[in-house]
Order: structure tokens, then C-alpha cells, then sequence
């Protein structure tokens, strides 16, 4: 199949390779000419505008935006509005509010123009590993785009089969699901990322504990601790209950670096947090550790603790962010 990208960034450009890779063909845009001219020289068509990259597709034309959550994502859809024929397909793959899609999919429907929203999950080792995306928007459009999707999923690779899984829909086990209608798919990946701020926070706490165990000033001589982290972190890898791989990175980033000097502990968030915790008041759901989780992550921007400068190694580990100096 043949894919328009719009949007080369981190995940966006790795988008576009793993889909070359797989046999599929790629038109991109991008405001910054290098990132066009780079995956031009991997095999990429490359697009001046949108009206060109419309005109470098077949039909049904398929676009993809990989931009951030917000106005430059809403002005593409609306850019892609006016160009797309009916029966096209826009995708977002961004992290947008999942109630923007419902009121993009209610409207770009007025024109047979079909929207699908794809929550995806992989960061920067997407090339490498698949990306997992949850998807939503009508079924029929989401068979129509399953071999853009079985391409960019991690396949069922060495994890062990779930015991006692029923066959529903093999596709979970190979790393992508049709969530529902429009709007589901980030809504299912929004609560994703809410939990990982939560299994995040759970680590940043736990490895502070561990560094504070060897703290002169509150402990008596006897009780103090000078705990190995690299090694602690290493060790829990090896078939503990908290093996994961947030543990993973956080063991890299301990390897490099004990005292994580690096960052500084400023953590950002970037919406779906809050999200979900407005998610869960809406429906009336008790979400104490995501709630704390994120209200962490607010108060680092006054003080830190290491744990935060563990949180923002994470954060750099798997999405590669960079911490915004204040």
C-alpha cells in the first residue's frame, strides 16, 4: 500500500521506515526539508505540500499525521479537509484528546471522508520492536488498512500466549486492536498513558527510598544502607514480580549513570494524564495513584528529588524527551 505521512519527527519518520522495510511505499511531508530529504534517500517519495502529496496517491488516498496533539494537528485535518476526495482516509496517530475525534470524525463524515485515530505506543524503539496502536474509526476502514497495521505491529514475537485467551480477534495478540468507533482508540491509549505515569511514579518512589536508606542526617548509624542501584535495578530484571520495561530503562539509565547528573527532575507531562483523571471524575471512578502520579509531576517543577530525575531518565529512555529548562 501506499501511505502519506505528514509529520517526520521521532516516531513519525520510524513510521516510515519500518513501512518501506515491510514492502509498502511512502509519500512524506514535513515543514523541516532535511527530515523530507532523509527518508527520500531511503527509498520515500517526497511531497512539497499537501495538494502533492494528494496528487502522489492512489485511491482511496491515505493520509497519516504524526504531529502533536493540538493546533498543528488540528490545521492539517482541516488543511487535509478541503484536498481529501470522499472515500479517503485521514489517520491521526498522535496523542490527541479523543473528544477532538468525535467531532472530527462527525464532520470530515459530512464530506465521505473517513477518520481513524491510532493511539500508538513505542516511542522511539518502534523501528526496532513494532509499535502497539489501538485504533478506532469504522471497521470496514480499519480491514482496508489491517496490512499498513500488520506491518507496523511487533508480531506475536517471544512473549508466551496468554492462557485460557480466546481467539476473538488474533490481531491482540500481535500487537494492534480495533478499539471501536472513532475516538476509541485514544481514548484506550490515553488510559494507557495514565497508567504508565502511575507504574512510573511507583519506581521514581521506590528507587528514592532505596537512595534515602544511607541518609546521615534522619537515620542512626546502624540503619543506614548504601544501597547499589545500578545493581538493584539489574537484579529485580532477573524474574521479579517488577520486571518490566520501564525497569528496563531505568536500569540503563542507572548504568550510565548512578546519580542520573544528567537531568535535572523536571517532568513534563503531555495531556493524557490530566485526561484521564478528568475521564475517571466523569465517570465517577476512584483514581487515587494516577491522580498522585500526575500531581507528582507538577510539583517537580519546583523542587526535585532523584526519583524525578529517574522519571525524566525514563521518559528520555523510551520517547526520547528531552527536559524543558525552566
Amino acid at each position: 500500500m501506499r501511505i502519506g505521512m505528514i509529520g517526520l519527527g521521532r516516531m513519525g519518520g520510524n513510521i516510515v521506515r519500518r513501512l518501506m522495510q515491510k514492502g509498502h511505499e511512502a509519500v512524506v511531508y514535513d515543514r523541516d526539508q532535511s527530515a523530507i530529504e532523509k527518508l527520500v534517500g531511503e527509498g520515500a517519495a517526497p511531497a512539497s505540500d499537501l495538494k502533492d502529496m494528494k496528487a502522489k496517491l492512489a485511491k482511496p488516498a491515505i493520509f497519516w499525521v504524526m504531529l502533536p496533539a493540538g493546533k498543528i494537528t488540528e490545521g492539517t485535518i482541516q488543511e487535509l479537509a478541503g484536498i481529501a476526495e470522499p472515500g479517503d482516509i485521514i489517520i491521526d496517530g498522535g496523542n490527541s484528546f479523543y473528544k477532538d475525534d468525535l467531532r472530527r470524525a462527525k464532520a470530515l463524515a459530512a464530506k465521505q471522508i473517513d477518520y481513524v485515530d491510532v493511539g500508538t505506543s513505542g516511542g522511539v524503539w518502534g523501528l526496532e520492536r513494532g509499535y502497539c496502536m489501538m485504533i478506532g474509526g469504522p471497521k470496514p476502514v480499519f480491514e482496508h488498512l489491517d496490512p499498513i497495521f500488520d506491518a507496523l505491529a511487533p508480531g506475536l514475537g517471544t512473549i508466551e500466549r496468554t492462557p485460557g485467551l480466546t481467539q476473538e480477534d488474533a490481531r491482540a495478540e500481535r500487537g494492534y486492536i480495533h478499539a471501536g468507533p472513532a475516538g476509541s482508540g485514544h481514548f484506550v491509549k490515553m488510559v494507557h498513558n495514565g497508567i504508565e505515569y502511575g507504574l512510573m511514579q511507583a519506581f521514581a518512589e521506590g528507587f528514592d527510598i532505596l537512595k534515602g536508606k544511607n541518609n546521615s542526617e534522619r537515620l542512626p548509624e546502624d540503619e543506614r544502607f548504601d544501597l547499589n542501584l545500578k545493581q538493584i535495578a539489574e537484579v529485580w530484571r532477573r524474574g521479579s514480580v517488577v520486571s518490566s520495561w520501564l525497569l528496563d530503562l531505568t536500569a540503563i539509565a542507572l548504568a550510565k549513570d548512578a546519580k542520573l547528573a544528567v537531568f535535572e527532575g523536571d517532568v513534563a507531562d503531555s495531556g493524557e494524564g490530566q485526561w484521564t483523571i478528568d475521564a475517571a471524575m466523569e465517570e465517577a471512578v476512584p483514581a487515587n495513584v494516577l491522580t498522585a502520579s500526575l500531581f507528582a509531576r507538577y510539583r517537580s517543577r519546583v523542587d526535585h528529588t532523584f526519583g524525578e530525575k529517574l522519571l525524566s531518565a525514563m521518559r528520555f529512555g523510551f520517547g526520547g524527551h528531552v527536559e524543558q529548562k525552566q
